[in-house]
């Protein structure tokens, strides 16, 4: 709706050519967080909500080396980590060059 802001605000969504996924609990504030930020770069993510599902929180772990907290970010099936995680490669702008590769590049 608002699309011609996109540039004024810094924001290129259509550059955005990365398969992102996102491990979720609904009502997780780390979770929200991660997905905001997501949001706010444009990025068309897929999302497992995954409460109280313990076969998909192993399925989750599995994936992200052990680790059984959310959420968990995968980019081009790279475990990028959680919330904090994120946001340190946002904060060393390291996250814009991960979201603009297309997967299996």
């Amino acid at each position: 709706m608002f699309n011609f802001l996109n540039p004024l605000l810094g924001r290129h969504p259509e550059r955005i050519k990365a398969n992102v996924e996102i491990y979720t609990w609904q009502t997780c504030p780390f979770c929200i967080r991660a997905k905001m930020l997501l949001w706010w770069k444009g990025v068309n993510y897929t999302e497992y909500k995954i409460d109280g599902d313990e076969n998909a929180r192993s399925q989750m772990a599995e994936r992200a080396n052990g680790r059984r907290s959310v959420p968990q970010i995968f980019i081009n099936d790279q475990h990028i980590g959680g919330c904090d995680d994120l946001y340190e490669l946002d904060g060393k702008a390291q996250l814009d060059p991960l979201l603009v590769q297309p997967a299996g590049a």
